[in-house]
């Protein structure tokens, strides 16, 4: 945890940002998961890439349960790996079949408290379900530079169920109202898989080379990374 003031000229130190799925699949190695909202249904384009994060996750840890609300799920689930399921359920409150709470060692919510009406709640939720396990969230950053390159081209690149964006900031406080005060903030890197892998010609050389240039200033300014993971100790 870390120490705020909340002055406005108040100096963050957050670390070199990361590569997202490397990152999250690292911390699920060898261990069983609770994977929510994981279907990511607007990027299906992904599921047979290795640029799917459940997907990713699964090939590392020793099960994953997936949770998603998405009706494009069959009610008896979707089997994803030799030791993944996703199954159609609440993520606010995921009650899959067979899942043993007290196997449960990380749950993993990516991209996700972006959509929900009240992510306090959703943290303190699982605060309180499964105290001692540790909760990774990652989300996009209010603040990322690639926002601000299409707010100057008069765009604005957002999907249609988001009602949150967070910053560093933010995201601490949202720790603090949950009542969690250990966890580490790791910015995540620019990615423009979903519109490289869903465009051709000009538009996809176009994304393709906006990577290495975002990435180069993200480096250098890390608070204006794409966006953030946070790894809680609930």
């Amino acid at each position: 945890m870390v120490e705020l003031s909340y002055d406005t000229l108040e100096k963050l130190r957050v670390p070199r940002p990361v590569d997202r799925l490397d990152h999250i699949a690292g911390i699920c190695r060898g261990r069983h998961v609770l994977d929510i909202g994981c279907l990511d249904e607007t990027a299906l384009a992904k599921r047979d890439t290795n640029h799917w994060l459940h997907g990713r996750i699964g090939q590392v840890a020793a099960s994953v349960t997936g949770v998603d609300l998405s009706e494009r799920l069959p009610a008896e689930g979707l089997v994803t790996g030799p030791n993944s399921r996703i199954h159609r359920g609440n993520g606010l409150d995921p009650h899959p079949p067979g899942l043993d709470d007290a196997a449960i060692e990380v749950i993993v919510a990516g991209e996700f408290i972006e959509h929900v009406d009240s992510p306090i709640a959703f943290m303190a939720a699982m605060k309180d379900r499964f105290p001692g396990r540790e909760l990774v969230l990652s989300t996009p950053n209010g603040l990322a530079f690639a926002n601000t390159l299409m707010g100057m081209i008069g765009r604005e690149a957002q999907h249609p169920d988001h009602i949150h964006l967070f910053t560093a900031k933010v995201l601490h406080t949202l720790c603090r109202r949950a009542g969690i005060g250990d966890y580490q903030l790791v910015p995540y890197r620019f990615y423009a898989t979903e519109m490289i892998l869903g465009s051709t010609g000009v538009k996809q050389l176009a994304a393709r080379a906006s990577e290495p240039a975002i990435r180069a200033v993200e480096w250098c300014f890390p608070l204006l990374s794409f966006g953030y993971i946070l790894h809680a100790r609930l």
